[in-house]
């Protein structure tokens, strides 16, 4: 009998120990699986950031960018798909850039695209790839209102969802993380599984988290790196228009009878505002142009450009300088924005003898010195700015002056960046002032005047910064 009680004993402990193999055979089974599986994702995942730092040296577009983030990320964690999110420039909106192929839903569906949807899977991937939302709706908006990286494993159960229009009714479980670089947010991350998939797993977060931290870099880095290409090229295209824009300015001054001509043009930025022309009318009778135009930059300087073209198309039709500029402003007008507008100077040298007639449209008053009396005189011809009344107006204020210059006078037409100059004590060069200089400078002809005011300006600022172009015209009389 005792035997037979032991025999059992026996066999009791060897199925007891049978089954202790059995089961620690499996739990060493699942155990090299599961680190065979946390071998190959950190395999993965080395390789994705290893090409995300490759793409971060080579200049990869946003568009490439997003994809191997999004389509690495979804590997590495073995999701269904993904997709990732970029903040608007008005930062009220998320603009999806990048959605897998096959990633589920992320965002509420309204219910006319559920309808077609029902009848038409195309519809619903249509709206997904299309539709922005608000930073503050939704899963995206509240992850991104959150901070920080959220597993969800149920979507349509999350308070985001909740009494909303547009409603969440997959069975989908999602990770998402805000991507911010500098302290700033970049826009969301996210990848999916529908529920038949199974669940993400803590390690899946973790390695989720991590990828999305390195993303963040990444796509800050690129965008850095995006901006400063821009600049440039954007540096290289301004140079390229400046450029062309000398070309457009007299190369060198002309030689006329009875005259001396002298001038020149100092942008304040790249492209100027300013320009001056001569214009050889025919008949010993010569046009000499000086304009500003409103504003700085390349918007002056293609309005510029239009100005230069038309006063040349129009000034060889024998009419007065007045006539002429109401042509001009009637041509403008209707191309020129409600903000802009172009003040100048356009006069005639009627042959050698001295008499010069001019016309101004809202521009800074030239001035006269007169040889004879060491006066210098502001003339005020009556005239509106082009740009700013589309003809009737413009041609009622807008008057022809005539001036007879005798041997040694000197007429210095010029834009407001002279007197308007400023210094480090914020005071302007100044009308009083220039008006002194030019005296004193005058006398010894055109090109001395434009020098002299030229470095007398730069003198008074002292290094403070040019505000705005400056550009100068001197007629001498001989």
């Amino acid at each position: 009998m005792d035997y037979w009680i032991l025999l059992i004993l026996w066999a009791l402990v060897a199925l007891i120990f049978a089954l202790y193999i059995r089961r620690s055979r499996r739990r060493l089974r699942r155990i090299r699986h599961e680190r065979e599986a946390l071998e190959t994702g950190e395999a993965r995942m080395f390789s994705f950031l290893h090409v995300l730092g490759e793409a971060i040296e080579t200049d990869t577009t946003p568009s490439r960018l997003y994809h191997m983030i999004v389509d690495g990320v979804e590997e590495v964690v073995n999701a269904r798909g993904g997709a990732f999110y970029l903040i608007n420039e008005e930062r009220e909106l998320l603009a999806p850039k990048y959605i897998s192929e096959n990633c589920p839903p992320l965002i509420g569906l309204p219910p006319d695209v559920l309808q077609k949807g029902a009848n038409d899977p195309r519809a619903i991937e249509s709206y997904m790839r299309l539709a922005q939302v608000r930073i503050d709706e939704g899963i995206l908006g509240h992850c991104l209102a959150l901070g920080q990286p959220i597993h969800v494993p149920d979507i349509k159960s999350h308070e985001a969802f909740r009494d909303a229009f547009s409603g969440f009714r997959g069975d989908v479980a999602a990770m998402l993380a805000p991507l911010r670089h500098a302290g700033t947010d970049i826009g969301v991350l996210a990848v999916a599984r529908n529920h038949e998939d199974g669940p993400f797993k803590k390690n899946d977060f973790d390695v989720f988290k991590s990828m999305a931290e390195q993303s963040s870099f990444a796509l800050g880095n690129a965008m850095i790196h995006m901006e400063a290409h821009e600049k440039r090229k954007l540096e290289e295209e301004f140079r390229t228009a400046r450029e062309v824009q000398r070309v457009l300015l007299p190369a060198e001054n002309p030689v006329l009878p009875g005259y001396r001509i002298s001038g020149t043009n100092v942008p304040a930025r790249i492209i100027s505002g300013d320009y001056y022309d001569y214009l050889d009318l025919g008949e010993g009778r010569h046009g000499i142009a000086i304009a500003d135009v409103s504003g700085k930059g390349l918007p002056a300087g293609l309005l510029m450009a239009m100005c230069r073209s038309v006063l040349r198309a129009l000034s060889d039709a024998g009419d007065s300088p007045a006539q002429i500029l109401g042509k001009v402003n009637r041509h403008l007008f209707p191309d020129i924005r409600e903000d802009m507008f172009i003040s100048m100077v356009y006069a005639v040298l009627d042959g050698p003898g001295g008499r010069v007639v001019m016309a101004r449209a809202g521009h800074d008053s030239p001035l006269l010195f007169r040889r004879a009396t060491g006066e210098v005189t502001i003339l005020k011809p009556p005239g509106l700015a082009v740009g700013i009344d589309e003809g009737a107006v413009f041609e009622r204020v807008t008057r022809d002056f005539e001036i007879e210059m005798h041997f040694g006078d000197c007429l210095l037409l010029y834009t407001d960046g002279v007197r308007e100059a400023i210094n480090e004590a914020d005071e302007e060069f100044g009308i009083e002032r220039m008006m002194e200089v030019f005296r004193s400078y005058a006398k010894l002809g055109a090109e001395a005047s434009v020098l002299g005011v030229q470095r007398e300006v730069v003198a008074f600022v002292d290094g403070a910064p040019q505000m705005d172009d400056i550009t100068l015209v001197a007629i001498e009389k001989r």
